[in-house]
């Protein structure tokens, strides 16, 4: 009887991969409300445009809501509709997101996706019209108050054909209230505080 000689068994590197390619890791998100908008997101499937993850979009649009529409003479909804990408993914990313990192601005943000918001006017030459208009230099007619310290302030409201209506330049003033006529052409302002509607 023969005996059978030991083989010593070696591993080798195999040319190909032996782990199952449909085994997925399940995602992990951080704790708290990021977190949680991290994982709605991708169970939507939403993409923030340049933002990665989703929270990353949310986080920075509250810190700019701080002072960014007000630099810009814009109402908080007004500015996110018009300095933000308010539409696909990352209008339900910051829907979704804003009441839970920033919730004081939960109204501005409804606001801003259902397209009905206040909208505020800084410097400019602004055409009166009562129809909405999605462009352009438009204000609709009713009464407006700046407020704030103004030097050097000066408005205007004339007719469809440029002439004025009324005016007023203020060297110093503190509160400006002004009623524009759905007759009047144009509002102009140099050098004022925020026009905002009185309500």
């Amino acid at each position: 009887m023969s005996e059978t000689p030991d083989i010593e068994v070696t591993e080798t590197e195999l040319p190909f991969s032996t782990e199952d390619p449909y085994v997925t890791e399940e995602p992990t998100y951080a704790d708290g409300p990021e977190g949680e908008i991290d994982k709605a997101a991708a169970e939507k499937g939403w993409e923030g445009d340049v933002y990665d993850p989703p929270s990353a979009l949310v986080a920075a649009v509250c810190k700019d809501l701080v002072n960014g529409p007000e630099e810009h003479g814009q109402s908080p909804a007004q500015w996110l509709v018009e300095g933000m990408n308010m539409e696909g993914d990352e209008k339900h990313i910051l829907l979704l997101g804003i009441p839970k990192l920033c919730p004081e601005y939960s109204g501005a943000v409804k606001a801003a996706a259902s397209g009905k918001y206040e909208r505020w006017y800084g410097d400019g030459t602004y055409v009166v019209t009562s129809k909405k208009a999605d462009e352009g230099q438009t204000i609709p007619p009713g009464t407006y108050r700046a407020e704030g310290r103004m030097e050097n302030c000066y408005w205007e409201r004339t007719s469809e054909s440029g002439d004025i209506i009324d005016n007023a330049f203020a060297t110093s003033a503190r509160k400006i209230t002004v009623t524009i006529s759905s007759s009047d052409g144009q509002f102009t302002s140099e050098g004022c505080a925020t026009w905002k509607p009185v309500k």
